[in-house]
């Protein structure tokens, strides 16, 4: 379906614009994907202190600090980058208390609020922090205290980050794209705020979603952090309490929708492609109405992906595939499992078709296979059971709707509870992707234990913490120690007693979207098919060992986040040279790629990974 034209119409602002970029040159130059060549700057004195790209401290040596115009404008003691760390987390921890806005503000929200002020003026050491903890912080700038973020985002505005892109702007984005001053933009990640987690509908406070996984694309994936760009789509919000709001910072009107809602999205994606044709842009967070229409309607033109859909589907996929090790068994053995899905909004509609296919590929990858591997899932949402007998059922549920003479004979009807289903299936895995709270009752986790499984799995993964359908304590308590346990949300491990731990791990997606993203970027493929998105899973899976799986552990520790992300990019670029997707990046064609090796491709991402390093300055008068 053609959707855009091939050529466009420049208005008289744009070309005045492009004149003005010509004749005046770039205004800022920026560092390698490797960071160890020096960056010119056209900037100095207090203008280099306010720039949070450039930006240094202390840490400033005095040959710079003679060279751009800094000294006496900064404490005579250089400090190394350790020390200026070793200074800033000693502030964390006192201010930690002292940041919070009254007791209703959690200490989690506190760090957030330091860290962010980090961000706002040194982004180098803000990533060197980020990095070095982040364990400890990837659960504070993205999942679960990014959802207390955005629900609060109007008042913990400071200073803009990102851009807006609304309703009132059509006709004229092709225009605005230019005001983003990077030449280069690698990565974008976008949201209309119309489904933030678990939360609803929030507007333009989802912008919150977009800066946080985009610091986990630079801390996980190395992408250079002037190379990335948060964006919102406000097509205004449907929620009451923000329409009233007068402190509300978004379009006060109710949400486009139809063709209206869909050409704004058109604009948009077709101003960022025209400045930047080789971005990446990541969908986030949009409801599920529009999350498959958008995906369909733009993955087989745009380098781009749905990580609610897409994503979520492939951590789930190795969860899945890591609970089949666990059982003592070969992944091979996976379309043998029986699931019962608690979910059919995107990310469960998601995960199915991505669990369906793997299924699939392992049985023959043909169309018998295909149409058998549905036989594996019985779904259930707020109505009950799906089956062919549901009315008004939702085109995208439908393949997966039970047949209701084969539910007849296992006891089952249209609309039947979910410990109904649980009792009758035995599955072998409870999964569930509900965004309801508790929704895994002491009922549906008792009726689990007569599941035919000798270690069944139970995948809590809804986001933020309060959505999980169960915590891991009453899982285990219920069932015992004989099960595996995955959330999406960070949860501790439990102490079964007599040095025995219930291993909770956390089906998170940024073990995959970061390396998903890389890999592309770095295997220059202008799509992301859903090989690549298979292969990306299948390497994540395969990354515990034997002895970590057989103990429980399907997923590994974030502290790992950035070698997991290596492993993922590479696997994800060796799929883009096989499928002839590939066709190189920055000097390394794809005809280089293609006689790398396994451990080559891995050395050849790794060398593209932006770190942390503060550059030489060099001052350049325009």
């Amino acid at each position: 379906m053609p959707i855009f034209s091939n050529h466009v119409r420049l208005s008289s602002s744009l070309l005045q614009r492009l004149k003005r970029h010509v004749t005046a040159g770039v205004h800022r130059s920026f560092t390698t994907t490797e960071g160890n060549r020096p960056t010119i700057v056209h900037k100095r004195s207090l203008d280099i202190l306010h720039d949070p790209w450039f930006n240094k401290g202390t840490a400033f040596s005095m040959t710079e600090r003679d060279r751009l115009d800094l000294r006496g404008l900064l404490p005579p003691n250089v400090m190394s980058p350790n020390l200026q760390i070793e200074r800033f987390m000693v502030d964390l921890k006192r201010l930690q208390v002292q940041a919070r806005d009254g007791p209703s503000d959690p200490n989690a929200l506190a760090k957030w609020r330091i860290l962010n002020r980090l961000h706002d003026r040194n982004e180098t050491m803000y990533y060197k922090v980020l990095i070095a903890n982040i364990e400890e912080y990837a659960p504070v700038v993205y999942t679960p205290t990014v959802g207390l973020v955005c629900q609060n985002y109007s008042g913990l505005f400071r200073r803009p980050r990102g851009m807006y892109f609304s309703a009132e702007d059509r006709g004229e984005m092709m225009s605005m794209v230019y005001n983003w001053p990077a030449e280069q933009v690698d990565m974008i990640v976008v949201t209309d705020g119309s489904r933030v987690l678990g939360l609803g509908d929030l507007g333009v406070h989802g912008i919150g979603i977009a800066i946080g996984k985009l610091d986990l694309y630079v801390a996980a994936a190395g992408i250079n952090p002037q190379r990335v760009l948060p964006v919102m789509i406000d097509v205004g919000t449907n929620n009451g309490k923000l329409l009233k709001d007068p402190l509300y910072l978004g379009l006060q009107q109710h949400r486009l929708d139809g063709d209206d809602y869909v050409a704004v999205v058109d604009e948009f994606m077709e101003a960022v492609f025209t400045r930047w044709p080789n971005v990446i842009v990541q969908f986030e967070d949009f409801q599920s109405k529009w999350a498959f229409k958008l995906l369909q309607r733009y993955r087989n033109t745009y380098r781009m992906f749905n990580d609610d859909v897409q994503g979520t589907a492939g951590v789930a996929i190795a969860g899945l595939l890591g609970a089949v090790r666990a059982q003592g068994r070969p992944m091979i053995d996976f379309p043998k499992q029986k699931i019962v899905v608690a979910g059919a909004g995107s990310a469960g509609i998601g995960v199915l078709n991505a669990a369906r296919k793997t299924m699939a590929r392992m049985l023959g990858n043909n169309e018998v296979a295909y149409e058998s591997a549905k036989s594996q899932f019985w779904v259930v949402d707020a109505k009950g059971l799906i089956t062919e007998g549901r009315e008004n059922i939702d085109p995208d549920a439908l393949p997966f709707a039970r047949n209701l003479k084969e539910m007849d004979r296992q006891g089952l009807r249209e609309g039947a509870s979910l410990v109904e289903v649980v009792k009758q299936v035995k599955p072998d895995v409870l999964l569930g992707l509900s965004a309801v709270g508790g929704l895994f009752s002491k009922e549906v986790l008792e009726a689990l234990k007569d599941s035919t499984s000798t270690r069944p799995a139970i995948f809590a993964m809804s986001n933020p913490t309060k959505n999980a359908e169960c915590t891991p304590e009453v899982a285990f308590s219920i069932l015992g120690d004989n099960i595996i346990f995955a959330s999406g949300s960070p949860f501790r491990d439990v102490d079964l007693g007599n040095g025995r731990i219930g291993h909770c791990n956390q089906g998170n997606n940024m073990y995959l979207f970061p390396g998903i993203g890389l890999g592309t970027l770095l295997s220059g493929s202008r799509v992301i098919s859903d090989g690549m998105l298979q292969a990306a899973a299948e390497r994540l899976a395969a990354y515990m060992s034997d002895d970590e799986v057989i103990q429980g552990i399907i997923f590994p520790s974030i502290s790992r986040i950035r070698d997991i992300t290596q492993e993922v990019a590479a696997a994800v670029i060796k799929e883009a040279v096989e499928e002839d997707l590939a066709e190189g990046h920055n000097g390394m064609d794809a005809r280089e790629l293609r006689k790398f090796s396994q451990n080559e491709i891995v050395e050849y991402v790794k060398k593209n990974m932006w770190n942390p390093e503060y550059p030489t300055l060099v001052y350049k008068q325009d």
